[in-house]
C-alpha cells in the first residue's frame, strides 16, 4: 500500500496518474505516536569489538498521512534526551551530561520531516531535519510499513519501523577516549533505530 508518493518524472501527466487506492485513502488523517507500543533507540560500537544498545523511553509525535494526495503527508517527533536507557546508570548519566547531549541545556532532539518517496513494495525513504543540541543537519530514514488494523479497544493504527546511519560527529557529539590497543572507546558511526505505532484521532467535531 503506497503511503507515500513515488518518484516523479518529467514526461509524467495527470491522464497517467494512478486511481486512488480506497484503502490508501482511507488511512487519511492525523496520528498520534502511541509511546507505550512505540521505540526510538541506537546502536554503537564500544570499545572497537561489541555493540551497546539504547533507547529513549519518552518520546511524542504526529503523522499526518493524505492518502489521496500522499506527497502531503508529514511526521514530527520530540524525543527526551533525559529518558536515555542503556541499561547501565553510570553510562546513561554520562550521555546526558555535557560529554555528549547535555541534556539539561538541550532537552529534546527533534525530527521534522520534509519530503517522502516509496522506495518499492512498502519500503520507504522519509527525508527531514534532525536537530541534535543545537546542530540541525538533514536526515533519511529507510522505513518500512507494516500495515493498519483496528485494535481491540477501537483505535485505527498503522505502524513502521526502520532505521538511518549517522556520524554523530556531525552533530557536535565528539567525546572519545582513546584505548591502549589502538581505536577508540566510542564509534562515530551510530545507528538510529524506529519501531512505531500510532493511533488516528477521531474526525473533529
Amino acid at each position: 500500500m503506497a503511503l507515500f508518493n513515488r518518484k516523479s518524472t518529467a514526461t509524467a501527466t495527470a491522464a497517467e496518474a494512478p486511481a486512488v487506492d480506497p484503502a490508501l485513502a482511507a488511512l487519511t488523517g492525523t496520528y498520534t505516536l502511541d509511546p507505550a507500543h512505540s521505540s526510538i533507540g541506537f546502536t554503537v560500537r564500544h570499545a572497537m569489538v561489541t555493540n551497546v544498545r539504547g533507547s529513549f523511553g519518552e518520546h511524542e509525535g504526529t503523522l499526518a498521512l493524505d492518502g489521496t494526495d500522499p506527497a502531503n503527508s508529514s511526521a514530527s517527533i520530540d524525543v527526551k534526551i533525559a529518558s536515555v536507557d542503556t541499561g547501565i546508570a553510570d553510562r546513561d548519566g554520562h550521555l546526558v551530561s555535557g560529554d555528549f547531549f547535555d541534556a539539561e541545556k538541550f532537552p529534546l532532539m527533534t525530527f521534522r520531516s520534509t519530503q517522502a518517496e516509496q522506495l518499492g513494495g512498502e519500503a520507504y525513504r522519509i527525508t527531514g531535519d534532525l536537530t541534535i543540541k543545537d546542530v540541525t543537519r538533514p536526515l533519511s530514514i529507510d522505513l518500512e510499513f507494516n500495515g493498519a488494523a483496528t485494535d481491540v479497544y477501537g483505535n485505527e493504527r498503522v505502524g513502521f519501523e526502520g532505521s538511518a546511519d549517522i556520524l554523530r560527529s556531525d552533530w557536535g557529539l565528539t567525546w572519545n577516549a582513546a584505548l591502549e590497543t589502538g581505536g577508540v572507546m566510542v564509534s562515530d558511526k551510530v545507528k538510529l533505530t524506529f519501531d512505531i505505532s500510532a493511533i488516528k484521532a477521531a474526525p473533529a467535531a
